[in-house]
């Protein structure tokens, strides 16, 4: 969730100038899910997540509300009547770009590509591929209009070699996306389960990111929720970090977080975190 409220915000701040731009999906994903589904029955952690938020936050404070306000609004427009629908990335990025930017989005499952076509449907803004999203990402950089965002969110497998894989993919594709297009605003999803993984992994990102991007230490942005301690056992965290952070996101986010963690936590040791991993202790 954290993950759709950053995007969100930042696609709101790129909506703020009039020069088109371009949305880029690594792991697109189905595009949409319904929350009455099989699968949703299956895994109901959503009743925790966006069902909490969505029942309280009428009575949140403004700057709170201001914040999460692109993304609820976006779900409160696939929800007339009590919340049944919720929106992939994909889904966030179709309803929140304007006529004159573009959508590009890649699936590598079959099965998921296939749905996320449906989900979609016909958009002459947009092109899904049937392709990893990894590979596929050099191709697409830079973008001819100039300003744009990238989404990274791999499905990272729960075996701990799989997942140690996501994050050194993450890190290649990140080296060869900046050297093209170190301008681009870039969102990299992961999974806050191993803190030593995590760290390790924010810490060399910022590395390359202020080295061979020429980025300002603030212009990257450590965005994490963990609704109980962090350990073994179920998930209980996850957050991005943001590359070139647009203005005004990070003091939106640091409105948001405490309420946020405040609404879905879950047991002892619930917090968040927004900083720079090239600035923090």
């Amino acid at each position: 969730m954290v993950k759709h409220v950053v995007l969100a915000l930042c696609l709101d701040r790129l909506n703020a100038k009039p020069a088109p731009y371009r949305y880029f999906d690594t792991h697109a994903g189905i595009g949409a899910y319904d929350l009455e589904g099989d699968e949703a029955e299956r895994s109901p952690e959503w009743k925790d997540g966006v069902g909490r938020v969505w029942n309280a936050e009428r009575s949140a404070p403004d700057d709170v509300r201001a914040a999460l306000a692109p993304w609820l609004n976006v779900i409160q427009g696939m929800n007339a009547a009590g919340l049944r629908h919720y929106p992939g990335s994909p889904m966030i990025a179709s309803r929140m770009l304007r006529d004159l930017d573009a959508i590009r989005l890649c699936e590598l499952h079959e099965p998921s590509a296939q749905l996320l076509r449906e989900a979609m449907g016909r958009d002459k803004r947009m092109k899904i591929e049937q392709r990893d999203g990894f590979e596929a990402l050099p191709a697409y950089l830079p973008p001819p209009e100039r300003r744009g965002l990238v989404l990274v969110d791999p499905p990272f497998e729960v075996a701990q070699g799989a997942r140690k894989a996501d994050f050194d993919w993450m890190l290649k594709a990140a080296r060869g996306a900046l050297k093209r297009w170190p301008q681009g605003v870039y969102v990299f999803w992961r999974p806050v389960k191993d803190v030593a993984a995590v760290a390790d992994f924010d810490a060399e990102l910022a590395s390359m990111l202020i080295e061979d991007g020429g980025l300002a230490p603030e212009k990257i942005l450590a965005v994490d929720l963990w609704v109980r301690e962090i350990g073994e056992g179920p998930l209980s965290g996850a957050g991005v970090v943001i590359a070139n952070a647009p203005f005004g996101v990070a003091e939106h986010l640091r409105a948001a977080m405490p309420w946020l963690c405040e609404q879905m936590k879950q047991g002892a040791g619930a917090g968040w975190r927004v900083e720079s991993p090239a600035m923090a202790s």
